[in-house]
């Protein structure tokens, strides 16, 4: 049997821009008095955001303020539907933001924003913005 973690299955809106998250949001972690830190990481700074002219939207991170495990990842933005899944992937395995920080990203591209987010969340701000 498969065992399925349903914290960590990802939701997308097919919009434009496109919507997606996976995990908790500020409002469950709230509920459940859960301290958490937030990265947030806007793509109009995001290289490859600028250069498609599809700049609206933002990555924001979650992580416990403790231990650093993600808890949330949400985003709008230019292909949110496919850079979800990056995080679905670190969640399931119980990354924390820094494990994400740290992993080097292509450039340009719009998975930056994500890693720029987990960046923000782990050390306080990001490197682009």
């Amino acid at each position: 049997a498969v065992h399925i973690d349903y914290n960590c299955v990802p939701s997308v809106v097919y919009t434009h821009p496109e919507v997606g998250w996976v995990g908790k949001t500020e409002e469950d972690l709230k509920k459940e008095g859960i301290d958490y830190k937030i990265g947030k990481f806007p793509f109009m700074a995001n290289s490859r955001a600028k250069t498609n002219l599809d700049t609206d939207g933002f990555c924001k991170v979650l992580a416990c303020s403790s231990t650093d495990k993600i808890l949330g990842v949400h985003m709008i933005g230019p292909n949110a539907g496919e850079l979800i899944n990056e995080a679905v992937l670190a969640m399931e395995y119980g990354a924390s933001a820094e494990d994400v920080a740290r992993v080097c990203h292509a450039h340009p591209t719009c998975s930056e924003a994500l890693r720029e987010a987990h960046l923000a969340a782990y050390f306080g701000k990001p490197i682009n913005f």
